[in-house]
């Protein structure tokens, strides 16, 4: 049997959270197929599986933190078929199948073994279930439902039926509660925090609606649908179906949904979630996800680094000229929209090359330089902040930056980064401006020397000098700070590094190559 173990999922990163099984015992799995969802301070990956064959047993449960190289999953591989064939006693029963034998073996073994009963339940749940029964009456299916999760006490009189309805009986009751949304999806992905609070709630996956990227469940979405039970207001209905009305009228035709405002996309960032105080209490203390425990022992880690600061205004009147007379065509063309992010990176592989020094890692015995540029892209998510990784930036176009950019930040959002998406970056950009800040204290993503923020790009007002004296002029103008660790380099090589990079900017033109 091939044993599937927990891979090493970045640098500093010594254990991981499984999230979710994609995969049961029985399951057929191809070789580097997703079989698991990971989950660590970082990021959430599929894992692909090493093997092809036959998922026996699941030796980590959902929601379990395993070490890196630990056992989570045993796999049958054709040559085990092939072996345990060969090796079969003539009186085994040729009619038996592979399951069925493994789960009889494993129901003896917990007889002999109390202790191992575990094994035994992962073995016997690959046996297939048995046909389903009949549907009862539909009277009946309203309250023997439990396959939609855990039946949830009332009050949940405003969670579903006609509009206006008010008299229920208690099947009516328990199919307001336990009725999915129509856009519910029972195998929607969540962060363990996330999985918890569900059963904290006696609430399953098909009671809620995520809003997440991809499909996510959040916490906010788990805690809308808890409100409502507890006041007995209407569930979140799905997007475009609003909450308590039927879906068409009665001559058959669809009301129009209530149009909802939403804030540019450019403007959007990560939602946080709403905090429920319980009646008497006036404090509450916020568990720490996964996520969020790496992140802090990230940043105890870094700012034990000696950090260095250096800030300069970028005039942004060439690059945002470029950008907008490209813009249209380049997204008619590539499906995308060009962001400034790209031309940013072109400018610092530029001064990289001019300063190496920060182009590396730190270590104990000094510093360790790096020929290939590896850029660390933040990105903020709804419950953290994750810093994919783009790799030799230094051999894409700004185009290719541009598309490599946002399929990386797509995934990281939706919860579907891959190994080679993280690990190893020599140096990070963080835009904060896509937020609307204006001059932010970056904190460096150790082992690395530094890291660069982009500011957001505002109109102000400007002197310039011309042949006719000093005018006052509004220009667009971006901050850009530079954090440094002073182990590795000092503040006058900093300072040249960022003007190389202002430099690179403000030269922008028409000529400049974007393909």
């Amino acid at each position: 049997m091939a044993k599937v173990t927990m891979p090493q999922l970045g640098e500093s990163v010594a254990e991981g959270t499984i999230g979710k099984w994609l995969k049961q015992p029985g399951d057929h799995v191809a070789k580097y197929e997703p079989l698991v969802e990971v989950v660590t301070d970082k990021v959430n990956a599929e894992v692909p599986s090493p093997f092809e064959g036959i998922l026996r047993e699941i030796l980590a449960e959902e929601g379990a933190v395993v070490p890196n190289n630990a056992e989570i999953a045993i796999i049958e591989t054709a040559d085990d078929a092939g072996a345990g064939a060969d090796g079969a006693g003539a009186g085994a029963d040729a009619s038996a199948s592979p399951i069925a034998t493994d789960a009889s073996a494993a129901l003896i073994a917990a007889a002999a073994a109390p202790d191992e009963a575990p094994a035994a339940e992962a073995a016997v749940s690959a046996v297939p279930p048995p046909a389903p029964a009949p549907a009862p009456a539909q009277g009946a299916a309203a309250v023997s439902a439990p396959a939609a999760g855990p039946a949830v006490s009332a009050p949940a009189a405003g969670l579903a039926g006609p509009a206006g309805s008010d008299e229920r009986g208690p099947a009516e009751m328990a199919a307001a509660v336990a009725a999915p949304p129509a856009s519910a999806d029972p195998d929607a992905r969540m962060t363990p925090a996330v999985r918890r609070l569900l059963r904290e709630h006696e609430l399953a996956a098909a009671q809620i609606v995520g809003t997440g990227g991809g499909g996510r469940i959040t916490r906010e979405d788990v805690l809308k649908v808890v409100e409502a039970i507890r006041t007995g207001a209407a569930a979140p209905a799905p997007s475009g179906a609003p909450s308590g009305v039927p879906a068409s009228g009665t001559n058959g035709s669809a009301p129009a949904p209530a149009p909802t405002r939403q804030p540019p996309a450019a403007l959007r960032g990560p939602v946080g979630a709403p905090i429920e105080f319980p009646e008497g209490t006036d404090e509450v203390l916020l568990p720490m996800t996964q996520m969020r425990k790496g992140i802090a022992a990230q940043m105890t880690r870094a700012l034990a680094v000696p950090h260095a600061y250096v800030h300069m205004e970028v005039d942004a009147t060439n690059l945002v000229r470029a950008r907008e007379n490209s813009k249209r065509d380049y997204q008619s063309r590539e499906g995308v929209s060009l962001s400034y992010v790209p031309f940013v990176i072109k400018a610092a592989v530029d001064a990289l090359r001019h300063y190496p020094a920060f182009n590396a890692h730190w270590t104990e015995n000094g510093l360790l330089a790096k020929r290939r540029i590896h850029m660390g892209v933040a990105v903020a998510v709804d419950d953290g902040l994750l810093v994919p990784v783009v790799r030799d930036v230094d051999q894409l176009s700004i185009s290719g930056l541009n598309h490599a950019i946002a399929e990386v930040a797509g995934r990281a959002r939706a919860g579907k980064l891959r190994l080679e998406d993280y690990g190893g970056s020599t140096f990070t950009i963080d835009n904060t401006g896509w937020f609307g800040s204006n001059l932010t204290m970056p904190i460096i993503n150790v082992p690395e020397v530094a890291i660069l923020t982009m500011e957001a790009i505002t109109k102000r007002a400007v002197v310039l000098d011309t042949p006719d004296g000093d005018v006052i002029a509004i220009r667009p103008v971006m901050n850009m700070v530079l954090a440094i660790d002073h182990r590795a380099n000092d503040g006058a090589q900093a300072a040249a590094f960022l003007r190389t990079i202002k430099t690179w900017l403000e030269a922008v033109g028409p000529d400049t190559p974007v393909f």
